[in-house]
């Protein structure tokens, strides 16, 4: 089965960095665009990130452009989301989701079962 499981995120302090990692598994990564979402208290989830399935083209929601960087290692299945200059505002639960539907489900993609940063002084 599809299963991607994020890691890295935590508290830091404003301005601070943290790199997420998702780790993926149960289908052919390499074929697969990959894409962070996030979600904030009372806020819908939205799209921060966008990955091709070979990384060679990526794309970055306007808040975070110039902070954040999507990436990916097909060699070890793992997406990236490295985040500088971290903002309050960019609290969140973090989650992977890989892009296209699920071989024997209804489901258009698959998420991973989040991360929670949350940035505070």
């Amino acid at each position: 089965q599809v299963q991607l499981v994020e890691s890295g995120g935590g508290l830091v302090q404003p301005g601070g960095s943290l790199r997420l990692s998702c780790a993926a598994s149960g289908f052919t990564f390499s074929s697969y665009a990959m894409s962070w979402y996030r979600q904030a208290p009372g806020k819908e989830r939205e799209l921060v990130a966008f990955i091709t399935s070979t990384g060679d083209s990526t794309n970055v929601v306007d808040s975070v452009k110039g902070r954040f960087t999507i990436s990916r290692d097909n060699a070890k299945n793992t997406v990236y989301l490295q985040m500088n200059s971290l903002k309050p505002e960019d609290t969140a639960i973090y989650y992977c989701y890989r892009v296209g539907r699920v071989p024997g489900t209804r489901a258009f993609g698959s998420w991973g079962q989040g991360t929670q940063v949350t940035v505070s002084s």
